[in-house]
């Protein structure tokens, strides 16, 4: 093991970093997504609580159990875990916090060039002139390999591994290069932001058109922003913003307590991290929902937004809507919208190279280069294949294991660990040690009790799906000492490809791509198994090489 001594250069640095690490795609792409498909303002209740009963929580454990194994020269999730309990399994367990991180940036890379070459479409206005279902079929022809955009053979793949090799280059300048990164995009991504929220927020009805004479950008902020508290009685709305928080605040990644292992023995993390919380927040919930809905809605309509809502809209949709605000404010729209994505993105994938990098330092004693490139390579072998199988369901395998089931699974037993087996007396004194503000005694219960209740529920709940998530219905059925039917979106039921075999019941004719897709879902799954299974081998070998150090 080798201890470093590399830390943040400046407080202001490290939380722009942390709040660059959660402000990331989910903000602006999933959050108002998610918002639509949970009826609006019946989803921003839960929302609100869960981050409070679970975010905040596990923000306060992460960075606790960061600094703390920090300390003792550990700066990533294996050895970590290890150090607060003496059974050995905990670090097999701290695996997690390197996988997922290799596993989601793989695709995360990809999303994150899509941005980046689509600044340069809004520059060169590529689509002026374009109808809505050119641009939409722009993106589709793109990502299925099918375009000859610039003359490139495979742009998507050189692009991919563009992005990816600048996330390496500024990886291998250590957390001053992260650090710079998250001082420059922070501030320009909320500029960004603002400049589009402004003008979603005073569009109004101007841009009704004779096809969509309802439009109204006032109609979509109001559907976000009124309350209905008939929602909290409805566990399909609260398993979607449970989620979102994981997602959001990438909590049960690892990253966080890798960046948070770099700080002082003593260096507050109290008022760090719910200052890193709710700037993610904040911009989530005041920029992220004043962009996509609202401008959609008062160009198109909310019925139209309604029916249409997805992730593809930021792409599909977005640059033509720019467009009809004329020539120049759409490149700036453009520029503004993809340049607010990238940043997002990137602050983010950053973070998810450094638990790989530290555990790799630690144990092995590698330098900052080599870290850095051996991710890059990792990221890029495991990332391929879902840019060239991108329509055969490989990202979204990636997405789905990787970056959701890894995320609750990991801090449901991060929790456990932090409060009933380290123990919350021990967890409370380290999250309060150098507070800079007063953290309320209730939290300590929450973190015990209720935030592990919940996290289970969540991971319950995905396990277990009823059909069409009628969770009333299912609840009804069990009390009533009957079974009821899973969904095919179920943990249980893609297990057993039972989502992809349930579209080929509804659509026969599509059978042989649907075959395909089953094929390519199960060589993904088999990859990420892998590739767990490969870091956990390398852990092992660590600990041995730890043990004939001591011996």
């Amino acid at each position: 093991m080798s201890n470093t001594k590399e830390s943040w250069g400046s407080r202001v640095g490290l939380i722009l970093a942390m709040a660059g690490n959660a402000v990331g795609l989910g903000n602006f792409l999933r959050f108002p997504v998610q918002a639509v498909q949970n009826g609006g303002g019946a989803f921003i209740l839960p929302y609100l609580i869960c981050f409070l009963l679970m975010g905040i929580p596990l923000l306060f454990i992460e960075w606790s159990v960061g600094r703390y194994g920090g300390k003792l020269g550990n700066h990533s999730t294996p050895y970590i875990l290890d150090s607060m309990s003496k059974k050995p399994y905990w670090k097999y367990i701290g695996v997690f916090g390197i996988f997922t991180n290799i596993a989601v940036v793989a695709y995360y890379t990809y999303i994150e060039s899509w941005t980046f070459l689509y600044v340069f479409h809004s520059i060169f206005g590529t689509f002026t002139g374009m109808g809505k279902e050119e641009i939409s079929s722009f993106f589709d022809n793109y990502v299925n390999l099918t375009s000859s955009d610039l003359g490139i053979p495979l742009l998507p793949v050189v692009v991919y591994i563009l992005v990816l090799a600048i996330n390496v280059y500024i990886l291998s300048t250590g957390l001053g290069g992260i650090e710079k990164v998250a001082k420059i995009g922070m501030p320009l991504l909320i500029f960004f932001g603002i400049v589009l929220a402004y003008r979603g927020w005073t569009m109004g009805a101007d841009y009704a058109s004779d096809a969509f004479p309802d439009a109204n950008a006032w109609d979509g902020i109001n559907f976000l922003w009124t309350p209905q508290y008939s929602s909290l009685a409805d566990p399909k709305v609260w398993l979607a913003a449970a989620g979102q928080i994981f997602f959001t605040l990438s909590v049960g990644m690892g990253s966080i307590q890798c960046y948070a292992s770099y700080m002082r023995e003593n260096e507050d993390i109290a008022l760090n991290s719910v200052t890193a919380g709710f700037t993610n927040e904040l911009v989530e919930v005041l920029l992220g929902s004043a962009i996509v809905i609202p401008i959609a809605a008062g160009f198109l309509g909310l019925d139209w937004v309604l029916e249409n809502a997805g992730f593809g809209m930021a792409f599909q949709t977005m640059p033509y809507l720019f467009q009809q605000w004329g020539a120049v404010f759409g490149v700036v729209a453009g520029v503004c919208w993809f340049g607010l994505l990238f940043f997002a993105g990137i602050t983010s994938s950053l973070a998810m190279g450094t638990p790989w990098m530290g555990f790799m330092h630690d144990e092995f004693g590698w330098g900052k280069v080599k870290g850095a490139v051996s991710f890059g390579l990792i990221a890029l072998a495991m990332g391929l294949p879902t840019v060239l199988f991108y329509q055969y369901g490989y990202f979204d395998e990636y997405d789905y294991w990787g970056g959701t089931v890894s995320l609750v699974i990991f801090a449901l037993l991060e929790t456990i660990l932090f409060a009933w087996v380290f123990g919350m007396e021990k967890g409370w004194a380290e999250i309060t040690r150098g507070a800079d503000i007063r953290i309320p005694g209730a939290y300590k219960w929450i973190m015990k009790y209720v935030t592990p209740v919940l996290l289970l529920l969540v991971f319950i709940g995905a396990l277990f799906t009823p059909e069409g998530n009628n969770w009333a219905g299912a609840i009804s059925a069990l009390f009533d000492g009957q079974l009821y039917t899973l969904d095919p979106g179920s943990l249980i039921s893609k297990i057993s490809h039972g989502d992809i075999k349930a579209q080929m019941l509804l659509n026969p004719e599509n059978s042989e791509f649907l075959e395909k897709k089953m094929f390519y879902s199960t060589i993904a799954r088999t990859q990420l198994i892998l590739l767990f299974l490969a870091i956990a081998v390398i852990v092992w070998y660590s600990n041995k090489k730890r043990q004939s150090a001591l011996s």
